[in-house]
């Protein structure tokens, strides 16, 4: 591996002179600073920036951090806050869980991106602050130096459950998420209000605990189709959950929609190809706008205002146009 001895032998300088200028100090000449540069290049030798950032106080880095490895919209969030990091030439770290905590200082990173329900919102309180800003994407915190951007899922729900009991449904299932995130509240709570606007009553009995994974939506369908007492439709709140379901009722010889309607949220790539009624989040945009707000606040231009971001309904086959009795 080259080292910067052998870049100081390669350019027939000391080793102090080749850190100068890496460093950029003004006692490195043009003509020296841009051999050694080059040669830096030829010989593949990549400074150790985390320890110049450790000297220096400074980074120039975006961290993200996210918990679940098990949804594959993160893809997307990834590629929205990495290509706007790129265009303004900072670099992006990701890491997950308690790990991230360690990166959280302004000699190592710039600032955070988090989404990440294992997180506690201590944190990152305490990591914030007027050098060190984070943006949050599954929490509204109004805290100093936290700006939040969340999904606005009451209304693209409330939306979609009305326009299914447009279509004459009656009999109501929900799977539900984690229950302590507040994706999952607002969601459900959509739910249950266009209901009661409707005056339909919705028994409690129909709702069903899952944890977002494609796992616990198959085990709520199994549960449901053991106990006999099969809705009309399943509202899941998310996608994997749903495509859980629909194989769960498939497997059974249950019709998806003719049998039983499901819904999710997120729209992934899954979702399109099995034909999912569903909600999008435009997820790659979300990740840009994280990744704008976040420098913004790096370069001084505070704005912790909440930011909620629209979806739209998908519409495809997984519901039938009408209800059969």
């Amino acid at each position: 591996m080259t080292g910067i001895k052998d870049i100081a032998k390669a350019a027939g300088v000391s080793v102090s002179t080749v850190s100068n200028a890496l460093n950029e100090k003004k006692n490195v000449g043009q003509s020296t600073r841009e051999k050694i540069l080059k040669l830096c290049d030829e010989m593949g030798y990549y400074p150790n920036m985390a320890g110049k950032n450790l000297k220096m106080g400074t980074s120039n880095t975006i961290l993200f951090n996210f918990s679940d490895f098990d949804r594959s919209f993160y893809l997307k969030i990834i590629k929205g806050i990495n290509d706007y990091a790129e265009a303004n030439d900072f670099d992006m770290m990701i890491c997950t869980n308690k790990a991230c905590e360690k990166y959280m200082r302004s000699n190592l990173t710039s600032g955070c991106i988090s989404l990440d329900v294992k997180m506690e919102n201590e944190m990152i309180v305490k990591a914030a602050n007027e050098n060190y800003p984070i943006v949050v994407l599954d929490r509204i915190l109004q805290k100093p130096f936290v700006k939040s951007i969340v999904m606005n899922n009451y209304d693209v729900m409330a939306e979609m459950i009305q326009r299914i009991v447009d279509l004459g449904y009656r009999k109501f299932g929900f799977v539900g998420g984690l229950e302590n995130t507040e994706d999952n509240r607002e969601r459900y709570q959509a739910f249950l209000d266009v209901l009661e606007k409707n005056h339909l009553q919705f028994n409690r009995k129909q709702y069903y605990s899952g944890d977002y994974r494609e796992k616990s939506g198959q085990t709520a369908a199994n549960i449901m189709m053991l106990s006999g007492n099969i809705p009309e439709v399943v509202v899941c709140a998310n996608d994997n959950m749903a495509i859980g379901a629909m194989k769960a009722f498939e497997e059974r010889g249950l019709r998806v929609p003719h049998d039983v309607s499901v819904t999710g949220f997120d729209d992934t790539d899954m979702a399109g190809a099995v034909g999912l009624t569903t909600i999008s989040i435009p997820n790659y945009e979300r990740g840009y706008m994280a990744a704008q707000s976040l420098v913004d606040m790096i370069r001084g231009n505070a704005d912790a205002e909440t930011l909620k971001i629209s979806g739209t309904v998908k519409w495809r086959n997984s519901v039938g146009e009408k209800a059969e009795s």
